[in-house]
């Protein structure tokens, strides 16, 4: 049985990034891996640059949306095009540790489990440490995820012979979120790799980066994905608030 893992990865104007995400998956200790870069018609050398290493290496397939839809409709359109087993998520300015895939891989299987994830560092734009490790508890329960995002969409990977292909919401954020959210309506609790495998580039210019925009993202994600009244989404987001300002911090780790 086929055990390779599909690395979903949307691009919009990467070229300052790009070519280091490839490289960390190039450089894996695991091979079997195919890499599903889709571009959202990106105005600088995204394009060219990618079409260089797909060039060089047929495990890196990319495509090109018609116009720009945002990650979401990018990460779908990779989602469709994926034949591994696994699936595993990669944005265009992130790394992952060279043995990141094998030792999830090892983890899944030893431990008889449909999905993981695990901890992760932080950089700059330059790729310089923040001495900032982000962890996350070594069971995660719904309830925990459901106030919280603990999982870092480049470190999660799930297996399709247990959820399938869970389709990616049109939400212009936090569509990460929501596939975790539907994993565990399953599966219940989540187990990380407890070590970090990747490393997370903090962006100035990120919406991410803005903590107004991550309340918007957060109180839509109560609202129309949970379908919560516009109350239910406030003390949502109270819960939310609590839980990131006093439970989070927690789980960074000064390095």
């Amino acid at each position: 049985m086929s055990q390779r893992v599909s690395i979903i990865t949307p691009t919009f104007n990467s070229a300052p990034f790009i070519s280091a995400t490839i490289l960390s998956v190039q450089n894996q200790t695991y091979p079997d891996w195919e890499m599903l870069i889709v571009d959202d018609c990106s105005t600088d050398e995204t394009v060219a640059i990618v079409k260089t290493f797909a060039e060089q290496d047929n495990r890196i397939r990319f495509y090109e949306l018609d116009r720009n839809s945002g990650a979401g409709v990018a990460r779908n359109h990779a989602l469709e095009k994926a034949s591994g087993r696994y699936i595993a998520f990669l944005d265009a300015d992130d790394l992952w540790k060279p043995e990141k895939l094998e030792k999830q891989l090892a983890f899944l299987a030893q431990n008889k489990l449909p999905f993981t994830f695990s901890f992760y560092d932080c950089i700059d734009e330059n790729g310089d440490s923040l001495q900032k490790r982000i962890k996350a508890p070594l069971r995660l329960s719904y309830r925990q995820l459901f106030f919280c995002n603990f999982i870092g969409n480049l470190t999660g990977i799930y297996d399709t012979d247990y959820f399938g292909k869970i389709p990616i919401a049109s939400f212009r954020k936090r569509q990460d979120w929501i596939v975790w959210l539907t994993i565990l309506k399953q599966i219940k609790t989540a187990q990380p790799v407890p070590e970090s495998l990747a490393l997370y580039r903090i962006r100035k210019d990120s919406i991410s980066a803005s903590k107004r925009s991550l309340l918007q993202h957060n109180y839509r994600i109560y609202r129309d994905f949970h379908g919560k009244s516009n109350i239910g989404a406030f003390f949502c987001m109270i819960g939310f608030l609590f839980t990131q300002l006093l439970i989070k911090p927690r789980f960074i780790e000064k390095l």
